[in-house]
């Protein structure tokens, strides 16, 4: 993807430029290279999208206070419906700069550029694609440019004429005394331009619906409502203008054993009361496989013991979170009478108190039954 360059640098003006001198160097540049003026010049045609652009951002002091701050990572996710810059309008940005240009770009016609719609897609994605990374591919449904007729509308052969009754403005232009009214032309219904033979693939719109297959690369370490943007992978734009952006939001599906503290995954183990008193070393299943853990003596019931760098790792770096092994100590059931015994023994050493008659609290606590006696 090309690196956009620095909007202050497109427009050629000082980072603490005022809103006139700003709208004054993009006023300069669209004249220069607006598609009107340079038919069929491509390198043309891209600068004026690339000032529009600038522009769409410095005019506004809120776009343009976090761009300055953040550059354009900082036009990710502005409040609006696809975050950055995601919704450019030309009427509105020439009737800011040129509206007393009367027919300078066609006097309020519609037909000139409009940049596409921008979409967005939620991906859903497993918590083993957020630890390993993955490349998906989605099918987006989008608008794109009619290849029949390139987006003209016109039949092939063919191109739109201009409307003879409003010369090309979309307007309509009344004179009363002092005052001159405008209303949209009737006849081009203010497109400027009439389409007498229309394309028979879009119908004479310019534009199709199909459903593209797009690749996404799925980053180690993101979480749900990380966006990826992926520029011009939206709608295709009008009458030349640029296509919109394709914003893909994560999803992270929760996981049946593992849960995620930001970079750690949280799971829990079983250990014999033996092992939690005189510690031992058990396996514990990991993601990627089974993870050997060492238990101290004298783990409790719900302690968190920790096993390094075998959680989830951190977006964009060479190192991981931790497994969190949530210790659970499992009380033994259905003691044999030597076992019984052996614990008795163990509870008179330490001087703890326990009930020994049939059907006491010490039986209940174990488990065991009347039929334990009669072994």
């Amino acid at each position: 993807m090309t690196e956009k360059r620095d909007y202050y640098e497109t427009l050629n003006v000082a980072r603490d430029a005022d809103a006139d001198a700003i709208k004054k160097a993009y006023r300069k540049l669209a004249i220069q290279f607006h598609p009107d003026k340079n038919p069929g010049d491509k390198g043309a045609e891209d600068k004026f999208k690339e000032a529009t652009e600038a522009y769409e951002v410095l005019r506004d002091p809120e776009k343009r206070g976090r761009y300055d701050q953040f550059g354009h990572a900082g036009l990710g996710d502005n409040g609006s419906d696809f975050g950055g810059f995601s919704g450019v309008n030309l009427d509105d940005i020439f009737g800011d700069v040129f509206g007393d240009l009367l027919g300078g770009f066609g006097g309020g016609s519609q037909r000139g550029p409009k940049r596409g719609r921008s979409l967005q897609y939620n991906l859903d994605i497993s918590l083993e694609d957020v630890i390993h990374g993955k490349e998906v591919t989605i099918q987006v449904p989008r608008v794109e440019s009619c290849s029949t007729c390139e987006g003209s509308g016109a039949k092939a052969g063919t191109r739109p004429t201009t409307c003879p009754q409003c010369h090309g403005r979309g307007q309509i232009h009344q004179s009363q005394g002092f005052f001159t009214m405008s209303r949209t032309c009737p006849r081009c219904r203010g497109e400027g331009a009439i389409i007498e033979d229309p394309c028979e693939s879009c119908n004479g719109r310019g534009l199709v619906r199909k459903t593209r297959e797009i690749k996404v690369n799925v980053e180690k370490g993101v979480e749900t409502g990380f966006k990826y943007q992926l520029q011009g992978e939206g709608e295709a734009g009008l009458n030349g203008g640029i296509p919109g952006d394709l914003f893909v939001v994560i999803n992270v599906e929760p996981h049946a054993r593992f849960q995620r503290d930001q970079n750690d995954l949280i799971t829990t183990a079983k250990v014999s009361f033996v092992q939690a008193t005189l510690g031992g070393r058990i396996e514990v299943a990991g993601i990627d496989g089974t993870e050997e853990l060492d238990i101290p003596p004298g783990t409790q019931y719900g302690s968190h013991l920790r096993i390094p760098n075998k959680g989830v790792p951190h977006y964009r770096r060479s190192y991981s979170g931790d497994l969190v092994v949530r210790v659970e100590v499992e009380t033994p059931k259905n003691l044999n009478t030597e076992q019984r015994k052996k614990l008795e023994e163990f509870a008179e050493l330490r001087g703890d108190s326990y009930q020994n008659e049939q059907g006491g609290f010490w039986d209940k606590l174990l488990g065991r039954s009347d039929a334990d006696d009669s072994e």
